[in-house]
C-alpha cells in the first residue's frame, strides 16, 4: 500500500504541528510526502523562522491524506492571516477517498471551510470555544476520528495524530514500532 500525503504550508505555520505527523509517518514505508502550498511552488518561513522550499503545487485530487497545521491562534496569527485564502481551497478540496487530518489551530481553518460544521472534532485548548461557535462537535480528546475528519488537539498532538494515522492505515503492530521509534508513548486513545 502507498499513501500520498500532502502537507499544507503557509507563512507562519508552527513548526511542530507538520514535523511531528510527518515524522511518525515517516518510519512506515509506503507513505509518499509532499509539502504543499495553496499559491503553489515558493519559500514558506515557518513560526520558528525556518525557511522551507516548496515545490509540489496544489493537487488534493492527488493526495489520500491532506495534513493541515496550525499557526497560532487570535488576531494577527497566521490561522487568521490565511482565512481568505486557505478554507476556500479545503472546501473544493474535499471528495471520496480524501481523509483531512489537522492539528492544533489548523482545525480552525477547516471551521472556516465548513467542514467541521456538525462534525466530532478537538483543537487547541484556547480556540475550543471559537470552534464550537463555528458549529463544531467540540469533543475531549488528544485525538478525534471522524472518519475522514481527523483532529489533534494542541502543538505536540501532532506526535499522537501521526502515530493514529501510522495505526489506522497501516495496522497496530505499525504504530506500536512507530511509538518505539520516536520513543513516545500516546498519552489517550483517540476519539
Amino acid at each position: 500500500m502507498t499513501l500520498r500525503v500532502h502537507t499544507l504550508l503557509y507563512d507562519g505555520v508552527e513548526d511542530q504541528d507538520f514535523i511531528g505527523p510527518i515524522t511518525a509517518l515517516g518510519t512506515v514505508d509506503g507513505v509518499e510526502h509532499s509539502f504543499v502550498t495553496i499559491d503553489g511552488s515558493g519559500a514558506v518561513t515557518t513560526a520558528a523562522g525556518l525557511e522551507l522550499t516548496v515545490r509540489t503545487p496544489w493537487s488534493p485530487e492527488d493526495a489520500d491524506l491532506l495534513v493541515i497545521p496550525g499557526g497560532g491562534y487570535g488576531p494577527g496569527s497566521a490561522v487568521e492571516e490565511q482565512r481568505g485564502t486557505v478554507p476556500p481551497a479545503l472546501a473544493a478540496a474535499r471528495g471520496p477517498g480524501l481523509t483531512l487530518a489537522a492539528v492544533c489551530t489548523g482545525t480552525l481553518l477547516l471551521a472556516a471551510a465548513g467542514i467541521t460544521t456538525g462534525r466530532r472534532c478537538t483543537t487547541h485548548h484556547i480556540a475550543l470555544d471559537d470552534l464550537r461557535r463555528q458549529g463544531a462537535i467540540v469533543t475531549a480528546g488528544r485525538v478525534v476520528d471522524d472518519g475522514d475528519l481527523i483532529t489533534a488537539g494542541g502543538v505536540t498532538s501532532g506526535i499522537d495524530l501521526g502515530l493514529h494515522l501510522v495505526e489506522r492505515f497501516f495496522g497496530p503492530a505499525s504504530a506500536a514500532q512507530a511509538e518505539e521509534i520516536l520513543e513516545h508513548e500516546r498519552r489517550t486513545e483517540p476519539w
